[in-house]
């Protein structure tokens, strides 16, 4: 058997007569555009996984990439896989501290990064004893330090190469969890997962051969492995990645040029682009646009709302986490959006909304959100901590940590993190569903909610505020916030404190990171925060 999945999103797809398809569009940073067939990839992967075997990188090792969007993410993520040992993928913004998290728990054995980047690493070599070999896609070869330049060992290998056989149980693909007042976890895959992540992409993402895609996720996300390289590739899709940052006009010239039939981006994002103007949309040829998906952070109707309005399309939200490794509940075309909603659970997998101590909860009831163990991409452990991977599974059930309700029509509605939910005067307040209903209000542009420590209430709604430029604070702002959330949600939701702010702190997902605002207004350590957006 060979079910190595770098061998499906190359070898097979060679076999299958794609060799010369296009697979990927590489556009960098200032526009230039650098394109590469599925054949391109099968060698380039290849002799990467060859120069592997000559650095004596074996099945099981781990190798991370340290990279912003390159050609050599891709290349190095698949050419690792090929070889068995297993690839874990860093941020490119990550600091000192994050890397030593990570590169010392998992005892990578290898790192491939740049010269820029490398100086982090550099600096905190001598507290990573199994750090054997670093390879640099842009430096010479430091024999002393066990630095190689990639074009040198690149040049040297052949491009053929024959993953050994593959069992879906072979460790595959590493991401770490962003931590709280802890330390990341190591979430470990396995090869398995590809059924997962191409059914849904089949069947949620609806992806065929004849569709140019387009995820904005970074590979440091397992949105960013999952869906922007195996699921989309593994059927035989072609794939643009852009290299550069946000830019509503660049995108938008992006959707339109590049002719991106399935569009999938974080709630962020498109937050964001609700503040251009109507006119930069007016003006984009969107005609090829088919589908727009959205992950990361739970999508406010407001944005639904939006995009019918302006974009003239929906936008389908779809909910996983790390540790599920694919798409577990979404909306998707064919299914009617209830705006708001995560949509319905996808084949194969089996959900439930049970409460603290098991017991199944009816229609209605928020309770916490759980999946029956044992859908192919679930992950295998938590690297080097088995009392934590342990803790998720209960009474025959995989407990997600988030909290939600199901309706009568069989959708379901994220609530919060299960440490999220505010519990004000005896009522459960969904910070997700305040922050909605403040998105709604034409002066604001992001929002943040938290529960905070109150006397009387036990805890009080506060919630943190980020206007649009052209508006200023004020008591009559204040004022109309707290009616309009009391009429859209409930008195009991409305805000006790405001508190107007520059930003909201949140990851490259774009989860809002309502730990870190919690942690800045009680004045505690706001745990790791490596992956905040900088």
């Amino acid at each position: 058997m060979n079910a190595n999945l770098a061998s499906a999103c190359t070898t097979v797809q060679c076999q299958r007569g794609l060799a010369d398809k296009l697979a990927m569009r590489m556009i960098g940073a200032r526009g230039e555009r650098t394109d590469y067939s599925f054949g391109d990839l099968e060698a380039l992967s290849n002799r990467f996984a060859n120069a592997l075997g000559t650095l004596g990188i074996a099945a099981g090792d781990i190798l991370f990439t340290f990279l912003p969007k390159t050609t050599e993410q891709f290349v190095a993520f698949l050419g690792t896989l090929k070889t068995q040992a297993v690839c874990g993928t860093l941020f490119s913004n990550f600091g000192e501290d994050a890397l030593l998290d990570r590169l010392g728990d998992s005892r990578a054995a290898a790192i491939v990064t740049r010269k820029s980047l490398y100086k982090k690493v550099a600096r905190i070599r001598d507290r990573l004893p199994a750090l054997r070999t670093v390879i640099l896609i842009d430096g010479e070869d430091d024999a002393a330090n066990g630095v190689v330049s990639y074009a040198r060992i690149m040049s040297e290998a052949s491009p053929a190469f024959s993953a050994p056989p593959t069992s879906p149980d072979t460790p595959s693909v590493l991401h770490y969890t962003s931590g709280s007042t802890g330390k990341p976890k190591g979430v470990l895959h396995r090869h398995g997962s590809l059924a997962s992540q191409s059914a849904t992409a089949c069947e949620v993402l609806g992806l065929t051969e004849n569709d140019i895609y387009w995820c904005t996720a970074d590979q440091g996300w397992v949105t960013g492995t999952s869906y922007g390289i195996i699921a989309p590739w593994s059927l035989g899709v072609t794939q643009v990645h852009y290299a550069g940052g946000y830019d509503p006009q660049a995108w938008m010239e992006l959707l339109a040029e590049e002719q991106i039939t399935v569009w999938y981006s974080a709630p962020t994002a498109l937050r964001m682009l609700m503040r251009a103007e109507d006119e930069l949309f007016a003006s984009a040829d969107l005609s090829r646009l088919r589908s727009i998906f959205s992950v990361g952070e739970p999508l406010n109707p407001e944005v639904i709302a939006w995009a019918r309005r302006v974009l003239k399309r929906d936008i389908y939200d779809t909910w996983f986490q790390t540790e599920t490794g694919a798409i577990m509940v979404a909306n998707r075309p064919g299914l009617a959006i209830c705006p708001g909603s995560m949509g319905k659970p996808v084949a194969g997998v089996e959900p439930a909304i049970l409460a603290d101590d098991g017991a199944p909860l009816p229609d209605g009831a928020q309770g916490n959100l759980c999946f029956k163990p044992g859908w192919p991409s679930m992950f295998v452990e938590y690297l080097n901590n088995p009392a934590a991977y342990r803790s998720k599974f209960q009474n025959g059930w995989y407990y997600t940590g988030d909290t939600a309700r199901r309706d009568e029509q069989g959708y379901y509605w994220f609530m919060g993190r299960s440490d999220d939910v505010i519990n004000t005067a005896g009522h459960l307040i969904s910070p997700f569903e305040v922050e909605s209903a403040l998105l709604e209000i034409e002066e604001i542009a992001e929002s943040g909610v938290i529960g905070a420590p109150d006397e009387l209430l036990f805890e009080k709604v506060v919630a943190f505020v980020h206007l649009h430029a052209r508006f200023q604070p004020s008591k009559d702002l204040e004022i109309k916030i707290r009616l309009h959330v009391s009429n859209r949600a409930s008195s009991i939701a409305t805000p006790q404190e405001i508190i107007f702010c520059a930003g909201i702190p949140k990851n490259k997902s774009g989860k809002i990171m309502r730990r870190v605002l919690k942690a800045r207004y009680l004045g505690e350590d706001p745990g790791d925060t490596s992956t905040l957006e900088i």
